[in-house]
C-alpha cells in the first residue's frame, strides 16, 4: 500500500505478518497507522488461508512507543474523535479474531505499544524489551484497554503499580508477572516467533477458534457456568470434527 506506515505480507504458508513501519518515530501509532492496522487485521480475518497472525515493529529501538501524541487534540471535535474510534474498534477486532495472534516485542513497548500486544494471544519478547503505561505522567489514562487488560493478565497489584506509577519494567519482570510468555535474545526473536507460528498452523482452526471463545467468555462467567459452557463447547466441537 502506497504511503502506508504498516506492512502486510505472508512470510510462509498459513501465516500473515503485520509490521508497524514508522521507525523514525519509534513506530508511534498515528491515525493513519491505526486505519491501516484495521484494514490489514480485517484482511487476515477473512483470508481462509491464514491460520496465524504475527504483529511486529520495524527498526532497532521499539515495537511501538505508543500513540502519536502530536495528534492529540487535532480532531475536529471530541465527539468526532470518539465516533471514529467507536466505528473502528481496532482492539475489539484484534481480540475477536478466531485465529491465534503473536506479538513480537522488542525495545520500547509503551502505552498503546503494549496495549495492542495485550490483545494478542501470545507475546514473545527480546531481552531489550521495556514495557510501560506512562499515560498517568501525561495527564490521561491507558484508554486503549490498559486499565482493563493489564489486571486480567498480570497480578492485580503489579498491574496497579504499572498503571498508577507509569514506571516501565524490563523483560524479565514482565515475564515473571505473566505479561509476556517468553524472553529470547534479540537476534533470535524473529526465528522464535516464526517457529511458534508454524506449529500453530498445524492445529485445526476450528479447535483454535473454540479454545479462544472459551477462554474469552469464561473470564466473564462464574466458574461453574464457565465449566458448563466448556462442556457444551467440547461436545459441539467433537460433533463438528467427527463429521469431516
Amino acid at each position: 500500500m502506497t504511503d502506508s506506515f504498516v506492512d502486510y505480507d505472508k512470510p510462509f504458508d498459513g501465516v500473515a505478518s503485520i509490521t508497524l513501519n514508522r521507525p523514525e518515530a519509534l513506530n508511534a501509532i498515528n491515525m493513519s497507522m491505526r486505519d491501516d492496522l484495521w484494514t490489514f487485521i480485517q484482511a487476515a480475518s477473512i483470508d481462509p488461508d491464514i491460520r496465524v497472525l504475527i504483529v511486529r515493529g520495524e527498526g532497532p529501538r521499539a515495537f511501538s512507543a505508543g500513540a502519536d501524541i502530536s495528534e492529540f487534540g487535532t480532531a475536529p471535535s471530541l465527539h468526532e474523535s470518539r465516533e471514529a474510534r467507536r466505528q473502528r474498534d481496532l482492539w475489539a477486532l484484534l481480540e475477536d479474531l478466531p485465529i491465534p495472534t503473536i506479538a513480537a516485542l522488542h525495545g520500547f513497548c509503551f502505552g498503546a505499544g503494549v496495549e495492542l500486544p495485550l490483545y494478542c494471544d501470545l507475546r514473545i519478547a527480546a531481552e531489550d524489551t521495556r514495557i510501560g503505561l506512562p499515560e498517568v505522567t501525561l495527564g490521561y489514562i491507558p484508554s486503549a484497554g490498559g486499565t482493563q487488560m493489564m489486571p486480567r493478565i498480570a497480578p492485580q497489584g503489579a498491574a496497579k503499580g504499572l498503571i498508577l506509577s507509569g514506571d516501565p519494567i524490563d523483560a524479565d519482570r514482565a515475564l515473571a508477572w505473566g505479561i509476556i510468555h517468553r524472553v529470547v535474545p534479540l537476534d533470535h526473536l524473529d526465528a522464535t516467533v516464526d517457529d511458534v507460528a508454524r506449529r500453530l498452523t498445524e492445529v485445526d482452526p476450528a479447535l483454535i477458534a473454540a479454545l479462544k471463545r472459551s477462554l474469552r467468555r469464561g473470564l466473564d462467567l462464574p466458574m461453574s457456568a464457565a465449566i458448563r459452557q466448556d462442556a457444551l463447547t467440547a461436545r459441539r466441537l467433537a460433533n463438528t470434527l467427527s463429521d469431516r
